[in-house]
């Protein structure tokens, strides 16, 4: 037992950390292999706009110098974007960040927060850490319950965490319900619309959060650059808000939580739109790719709109993580979730696909 655990706050004794996707470095110097490929935490396949690295190479004669505090410019971008007021933009060292921001300002003993069954791990451990009490509405096919959510909702209820679409099983709400939902909440509760995936996103009624910013002052909307535009190193997200909920997230918004070299590449994904429509052309023609590889070893899947498809073995999958492993391809178990016997693929690209299914035969056959 850790001998400080008496003097922690709140809920920091139970937290159980964040367990990130394996690196390829790291599996590679375990087993002694090369050419080993990840698909395991929803990166772009393709890297980021050569816009980018361009950008970057341009920014890097100021690197001794410190970032702009405020994020001004790239604030600006965002607001323009979305159509609203630069006040309305809360940057992040990723959405995680801002997340938890969200977190401290709302959440504290004797608050409940309210989030779905196999919903995003960080829900959980910044409410948890926050000293809130977690509620959690079982889910409906993997999903989103959000009538199970509704009656949950009690006087103590701050936040209500929606990820949209859900990670880690691709999952996603309609329109007309999300809209519904977060209609029917009271004022004095704090929506927050996670939007991470959204760009991957074909159907038509696929919902834009930040429409509803104006009518509904208790709702907060949380994007990033680490999924489509693939600065996932580099750790840029960003909340939408009303003004006076963004005064209070900057409140408690770390100085200089979003570095130059990051800010100046999120602009410069930001104007690359054929990146981005190559992007999701990319995703589409892979999730086929894949999703007929999986019916073929006759496995089971949820149906996912993200980058990323969950698939679901029948029995623990740890041992078809570690064989998979052992063929030099990392996927993400789902365990820490409660789900035992399902692992997660992020679609990669055509040839890395197709190892993943080559693979996932030779490890399944008998």
């Amino acid at each position: 037992m850790n001998a400080f655990t008496q003097i922690t706050a709140p809920g920091i004794s139970k937290l159980k950390p964040y367990l990130p996707g394996k690196p390829l470095s790291e599996l590679e110097r375990e087993l002694g292999i090369t050419h080993s490929i990840k698909l395991a935490s929803n990166e772009n396949p393709l890297g980021a706009s050569p816009k980018v690295a361009d950008a970057i190479v341009e920014a890097l004669p100021d690197i001794g110098r410190y970032p702009d505090g405020g994020g001004f410019e790239l604030r600006r971008a965002l607001a323009e974007k979305h159509n609203i007021d630069a006040a309305c933009v809360t940057l992040g060292n990723g959405s995680n960040d801002v997340l938890d921001m969200v977190a401290r300002v709302f959440l504290a003993p004797g608050t409940e927060s309210l989030f779905s069954q196999y919903a995003f791990a960080v829900y959980p451990i910044c409410s948890q850490a926050a000293g809130a009490d977690l509620v959690v509405a079982p889910a409906r096919d993997y999903g989103h319950d959000l009538q199970a959510m509704q009656q949950r909702i009690g006087p103590r209820t701050r936040v209500v965490w929606i990820a949209n679409p859900n990670n880690p099983t691709g999952t996603w709400l309609d329109s007309h319900a999300l809209y519904a939902f977060i209609a029917s909440l009271p004022a004095n509760v704090i929506v927050v619309l996670d939007e991470a995936y959204t760009e991957y996103v074909a159907h038509d009624d696929n919902p834009d959060g930040t429409r509803w910013l104006n009518e509904f002052p208790n709702l907060i909307v949380t994007r990033t650059f680490s999924k489509a535009y693939g600065l996932a190193s580099l750790r840029v997200g960003y909340a939408l808000s009303h003004p006076d909920i963004a005064d209070l997230l900057n409140r408690v918004r770390q100085p200089f939580n979003v570095n130059s070299l990051a800010q100046v590449a999120a602009l410069a994904a930001l104007q690359d739109q054929a990146f981005i429509e190559r992007t999701v052309e990319v995703n589409r023609s892979g999730m086929i790719q894949l999703l007929q590889g999986i019916e073929r070893l006759g496995l089971g899947y949820i149906p996912s709109v993200g980058n990323f498809i969950t698939v679901d073995f029948a029995r623990d999958a740890a041992s078809i993580d570690q064989a998979l492993l052992q063929q030099g391809c990392i996927t993400r178990p789902l365990a820490n979730y409660g789900m035992p016997n399902h692992l997660r693929f992020t679609i990669g690209l055509e040839e890395e696909n197709a190892r993943l299914l080559t693979s996932l035969r030779a490890v399944l056959t008998p």
